[in-house]
């Protein structure tokens, strides 16, 4: 069997794991943005800040498998079919922009960053981040569609 044969297998193989991984993360992010909503209307006490801590950290664990694991996977030269890269390229920007909400809402609320938590602003930033998110997934499920083809 030629090298090539070999690989297409293993290149599957590994899209596939990485597409299931970000999906088990994302719906993991999902059930948690869910439990801190549900704390509404957000009362400054040790539960919401540790929830609230307990989401920014698995944000930003999700965020960085679509950054470094897919988008690492599709640029380093692993991926080779001309419309998947012409695509992640095109969604990139976009894609990008979900990052930076996400970072900026970790920075805003992640305990470990601050001694004083505050949720005067958490419903507005909650709600603009989910919107963030919506789109960012819509994002994703483009590019792993079109990964797994």
């Amino acid at each position: 069997m030629s090298a090539t044969m070999q690989a297409t297998p293993d290149r599957r193989k590994q899209n596939h794991h990485l597409v299931s991984e970000l999906q088990q993360e994302r719906r993991q992010v999902w059930s948690l943005y869910c439990k801190v909503a549900d704390l509404k209307p957000f009362p400054s006490l040790p539960e919401t800040k540790s929830i609230v801590t307990e989401f920014s950290q698995l944000l930003i664990d999700y965020i960085s498998l679509g950054h470094f694991g897919i988008y690492e996977y599709l640029l380093s030269g692993k991926e080779r079919r001309e419309k998947v890269l012409n695509a992640a390229k095109s969604i990139y920007p976009e894609f990008s922009k979900t990052t930076e909400a996400a970072m900026s809402f970790n920075d805003k609320y992640d305990d470990s960053l601050k001694r004083k938590f505050k949720t005067n602003e958490l419903e507005e930033d909650l709600s603009a981040l989910g919107e963030s998110l919506a789109k960012r997934i819509e994002l994703e499920d483009d590019l792993c569609r079109l990964v797994l083809k």
